[in-house]
């Protein structure tokens, strides 16, 4: 049942984000590529080839991504090196962050939190009765300092994020994460005073209106396509702000659109599928009786978890805009393949709940 539900939300919640990227980006892909669905197209393309993954994936027994973990780390840390290298790596709003492949381009960075959560499910699988965490985190802060110098701080927070959860849950000291959140504090100022344009942000978070077309623009432009949606919105197609004022609405800023268009019911609906992925992922993973079964489950439904939230605590203005994307429902094709290819994953794990393997 488990895997039934997760595969249908997945479907619907992904269809739904393919309608709402050709509503959001057609105005602003006609302008740049004199073609109104080239998004729609690209995105359709991904999510065809997505869904193909994913069932390709539910059908491979998860056990083997124990076995190539390490193999799997090293691939991401090289590709995570080779992105960086100028002519190699290519920029995008300002980061180093792709590999252009023609017209589309793949994001390695995407790839390195599923590589991660499968580190760290077979790490804490094999150290279940040690409290040596300093490794993993070792691991994991490697990981996130090579996405840094891209820079892309949204996915580094999302990664950190994911392994001290998968951390939390496998029962080590609450101590140890006081600890973390001081130092994890003070490596925030440290990001901050290498990288002032991040206090910007924050600043402009704390009050968009003292740079109302520059650091606050975004936040603003967001919130005056959320208010007046109401209970139902202003009907598909309707937008405002998709009109030249809130950028590039097909990507970080989506949820936006969504709730301009189709109000709080389009809301609800968004956030009930998350809340139905989420839910169904958790129990997915408490009812594996494989340890790193369990972990890979949680640590996936974590990566979900976490990135929804984030996204929708920036768009409507709760924290600082940190460029994470809507997972399955913002424009990415890297991102969109590889949590098609994390679900897959999770439908596997959920064929082996309440048995032993």
């Amino acid at each position: 049942m488990n895997k039934q539900i997760i595969l249908i939300s997945v479907v619907i919640i992904s269809l739904f984000g393919l309608i709402m990227i050709t509503s959001s980006s057609y105005i602003w892909a006609e302008y740049k590529f004199d073609d109104p669905y080239k998004y729609f197209k690209n995105q359709l393309l991904f999510l065809i080839l997505g869904i193909i993954l994913m069932i390709i994936i539910s059908k491979i027994n998860y056990r083997i991504y124990y076995e190539k973990a390490n193999l799997l780390l090293l691939i991401g840390v090289i590709l995570l090196i080779l992105v960086l290298i100028p002519g190699i790596g290519m920029i995008r709003n300002g980061s180093r962050s792709w590999f252009g492949i023609g017209s589309f381009g793949i994001q390695p960075s995407e790839a390195a939190k599923l590589i991660i959560i499968i580190f760290t499910a077979k790490y804490l699988t094999n150290n279940q009765e040690k409290t040596n965490i300093l490794p993993i985190l070792g691991v994991a802060t490697l990981i996130f300092g090579l996405i840094m110098l891209q820079p892309d701080f949204g996915t580094g927070v999302i990664l950190m994020m994911i392994v001290i959860g998968m951390i939390f849950i496998s029962g080590a000291n609450l101590s140890i994460f006081v600890k973390m959140g001081i130092i994890g504090l003070v490596g925030i100022v440290i990001l901050i005073i290498m990288a002032p344009y991040r206090l910007e942000r924050i600043l402009s978070f704390l009050n968009p209106w003292q740079d109302p077309l520059g650091s606050g623009f975004q936040i603003i432009q967001s919130l005056y396509a959320i208010g007046p949606g109401g209970l139902f919105g202003f009907g598909f197609g309707n937008s405002r702000q998709k009109h030249f004022y809130l950028p590039e609405p097909q990507t970080d800023f989506i949820f936006s659109i969504i709730s301009e268009e189709f109000g709080f019911m389009g809301c609800l609906l968004v956030v009930g599928l998350f809340f139905l992925i989420i839910i169904t992922g958790f129990r997915i993973a408490r009812n594996c009786h494989d340890l790193f079964g369990k972990y890979l489950a949680f640590g996936i439904t974590f990566w979900i978890a976490f990135q929804a939230i984030l996204n929708l605590m920036v768009v409507i203005g709760l924290i600082p805009v940190t460029g994470v994307t809507l997972p399955f429902l913002s424009y990415g094709g890297s991102s969109l393949l590889i949590l098609m290819i994390s679900m897959g994953i999770l439908i596997n794990i959920s064929g082996y709940e309440n048995k032993e393997l």
